[in-house]
């Protein structure tokens, strides 16, 4: 998939894993894209798996969740 595919399956996991607006999801992922989590992906567009977005999502929802300051 692609970088930007990429970024909407994890945005759909999350908010699919974890119950929560579609809007809180994107801005947890822009979060963690302005912070360069997802640098590498870009970079390395191999890396852009379904098993990586699951990845993906856990982490940017534990990092950058609902409950958690931003960064």
């Amino acid at each position: 998939m692609t970088y930007e595919e990429h970024l909407d399956e994890v945005t759909t996991l999350i908010t699919e894993k974890y119950n929560v607006a579609d809007q809180v999801a994107i801005d947890m992922v822009m979060r963690a894209q302005a912070k360069g989590y997802f640098s590498g992906h870009d970079d390395t567009p191999s890396i852009c798996t379904l098993d990586r977005a699951h990845e993906d999502a856990r982490y940017v929802f534990k990092t950058y969740g609902p409950a958690k300051k931003p960064r």
